[in-house]
């Protein structure tokens, strides 16, 4: 498996998923690109990604009630929009 910093977007995005949906992180994410930002998703790009994650957020929060998984999944998938100098840095 690729690493994060060398993959693109997509695979990015994917491999955060994984971790909350397991298997069905790719399938997830195509449909939600495909569906919502209306372009195939090896296409996702860095700037696609604010709006991608307000859907998700959407999404996975009428999947479970857990509203702290959520926010760390959101969170996850926030600092890969993130320039390489603040991924590490926590919020104030």
């Amino acid at each position: 498996m690729a690493k994060l910093s060398n993959s693109s977007t997509y695979n990015q995005v994917v491999e955060v998923t994984r971790k909350y949906l397991g298997p069905a992180a790719e399938r997830f994410i195509n449909r939600q690109v495909s569906n919502h930002l209306k372009k195939n998703p090896k296409q996702l790009t860095k700037a696609d990604l604010a709006s991608l994650i307000d859907w998700i957020k959407v999404i996975v929060s009428l999947i479970t009630e857990d509203t702290s998984i959520v926010e760390e999944y959101i969170s996850e998938l926030s600092k890969l929009s993130m320039p390489k100098s603040q991924k590490g840095k926590a919020n104030p």
